[in-house]
């Protein structure tokens, strides 16, 4: 059976899928190319990240494919529900990249409280002419600990995020539709750990109460964010989104942290990717990286493994 990994998979996934017979594929193919790819080699599986879709003109037209497989959490860039009608199988790996996520949103963190994320752009242009201007600049940095973190959206992600949240000495405010309370298991390196158990509070009340707010939602037909919640949240608060470009209005966003409404902003994830609006890229208050939540060597290697697996487990029953 041939697996096509079109968005790549770690070589600790293909070498589990080889061990058991499977002819894995990493070739990169056009998304408009896809259908005459799989039908010509007789695709089985096909696998994807956030780069390809799968939509209803593929399911309908490549009669091979048994298993479609996304890399990570979310499943907006593959049509579910139709996949399934027609008996095809659609698996992804929910827990794999959590906490590299989570460290993401850390990353942005520190790096925006102390002004990094400015920093690194002028440096290398005027350190070594304004140094004391620079340092008098981001001189008034702040601390993480003591601080109020929001987390809209619960879920693994946002769990893994309040146990980092946890460690540093944050007070941690969660908001969930489906998530009432939560037990945060925040485990240290002796094999030591605390529980520490967290109920779920109305959407508002994070808007109004948070520091930092950190969003962990499955892609929205709307914003979650916009002008009008923005304008509910602290003075001087800063917002991460690490999840699904769109959930976030981006013009509000942006006119926030040109009128000083909001500190800074952290972004993974855009509206227009891949292609972001040129006024978010160049903004002086923003903190970027490419979607690359789930880009670590580990969760790589735990995403192709959990793949594989859930593919040997339903070929073998079938």
């Amino acid at each position: 059976m041939k697996v096509l990994a079109n968005d790549g998979i770690s070589q600790t996934g293909i070498n589990n899928l080889e061990e058991a017979g499977f002819e894995v594929i990493i070739t990169k193919v056009a998304q408009e190319q896809l259908i005459n790819y799989i039908n010509e080699n007789k695709i089985d599986v096909v696998l994807v990240r956030s780069a390809t879709k799968v939509r209803k003109d593929i399911i309908d037209a490549c009669s091979s494919i048994k298993i479609i497989g996304r890399g990570g959490v979310g499943m907006d860039n593959i049509d579910v529900e139709y996949a399934r009608e027609k008996g095809v199988h659609v698996i992804n790996t929910p827990a794999a990249s959590s906490a590299s996520v989570a460290e993401l949103v850390f990353a942005h963190l520190f790096g925006g409280v102390r002004f990094l994320y400015d920093s690194n752009r002028n440096m290398p242009l005027e350190g070594d002419s304004k140094f004391k201007d620079l340092k008098k600049n981001y001189a008034e940095g702040r601390e993480l600990r003591g601080k109020t973190i929001g987390i809209i959206g619960f879920g693994r992600i946002g769990q893994e995020v309040a146990k980092i949240a946890l460690g540093c000495g944050m007070r941690v405010i969660a908001s969930d539709k489906y998530v009432g309370e939560a037990t945060i298991k925040v485990e240290f390196y002796n094999g030591q750990f605390i529980n520490v158990e967290i109920e779920t509070e109305p959407f508002e009340d994070i808007l109004k109460h948070s520091d930092f707010i950190t969003l962990h939602v499955p892609a929205q037909k709307g914003y979650i964010i916009g002008k009008k919640q923005i304008a509910s949240m602290k003075d001087g608060a800063a917002i991460i989104n690490a999840a699904r470009g769109g959930v976030i209005d981006e013009v509000a966003l942006i006119e926030a942290l040109d009128s000083k409404k909001l500190s800074f902003a952290a972004l993974d994830t855009f509206e227009s990717e891949p292609t972001p609006a040129i006024q978010v890229l160049m903004n002086g208050k923003t903190s970027l990286t490419p979607h690359i939540g789930a880009a670590t060597k580990e969760a790589q290697d735990r995403i192709g493994t959990e793949l594989a697996e859930q593919i040997k487990s339903i070929l073998k029953r079938a």
